[in-house]
């Protein structure tokens, strides 16, 4: 790349974290690490730091360091959530109960699954997400393993499918759908709801570089979660 050495060193940092050899969270070179690396100032280094920060893909945490950061959904008043963290966070107990995990060919009558399969195979996970006890989420997920193999050999005991993809891909692209629905026996059933309760339904695919990765559809009783953005001029 030609032009200035900051702008270099931004592209080269960008390039890393699009194509996810630096996941979410990863800690960036030190300044003091980069200015060896490229052979120059610290102001050329901050320059590219904070052009980093401005573009929303590093983080920079006092006393910590610089971090790649979780990137923004594609509509700007949205965020991709955490659902664990998020029952956490309010003081609740958390818990995932994988019901099924499955390996197989994608539906070849299906469009949407044959395009996110890519000509792999797709990881197929149904679970469901209890707070204090009780079902709090449905949620049924299929992952492109052309675009994450190693998702094929990942633990769900301690980080549910959603977290393990926030923590180990930089997506750089998502689409949210949000509608409600009465509650099929099914679904019914497993959030532990009379059939036809009022429901919020998520379904949500995520796609790093033009790559899909994930589609996710996710149910939630209608009297446990609201989904809110604000948002005003200029934001």
């Amino acid at each position: 790349m030609t032009g200035p050495l900051h702008q270099r060193i931004r592209a080269d940092i960008e390039a890393r974290i699009r194509s996810g050899e630096w996941a979410p969270g990863h800690r960036a070179p030190t300044e003091a690490e980069l200015m060896e690396a490229y052979g120059c100032s610290r102001m050329t280094v901050n320059k590219a730091m904070i052009a980093l920060v401005e573009a929303g893909l590093i983080v920079r945490r006092k006393r910590a360091g610089s971090f790649v950061a979780r990137p923004k959904v594609h509509a700007p008043v949205l965020n991709i959530p955490d659902i664990q963290s998020e029952i956490v966070a309010r003081g609740e107990s958390y818990a995932f109960r994988l019901l099924s995990r499955v390996v197989r060919s994608p539906d070849r009558d299906s469009p949407e699954e044959v395009a996110l399969a890519a000509g792999g195979k797709l990881l197929a996970l149904d679970g469901v997400h209890d707070a204090g006890g009780r079902p709090f989420a449905l949620e049924r997920r299929l992952v492109s393993l052309k675009a994450v193999p190693e998702m094929a050999d990942a633990d769900f005991e301690t980080h549910p499918p959603g977290a393990w993809l926030l923590e180990h891909v930089a997506w750089t692209e998502a689409e949210s759908r949000i509608s409600a629905v009465n509650a099929e026996p099914d679904e019914a059933r497993l959030l532990a709801l009379d059939e036809g309760t009022a429901c919020l339904v998520v379904d949500r695919r995520t796609w790093r570089e033009g790559q899909h990765v994930t589609r996710v559809r996710q149910v939630f009783p209608g009297e446990a979660y609201d989904l809110v953005a604000r948002f005003g001029p200029g934001t």
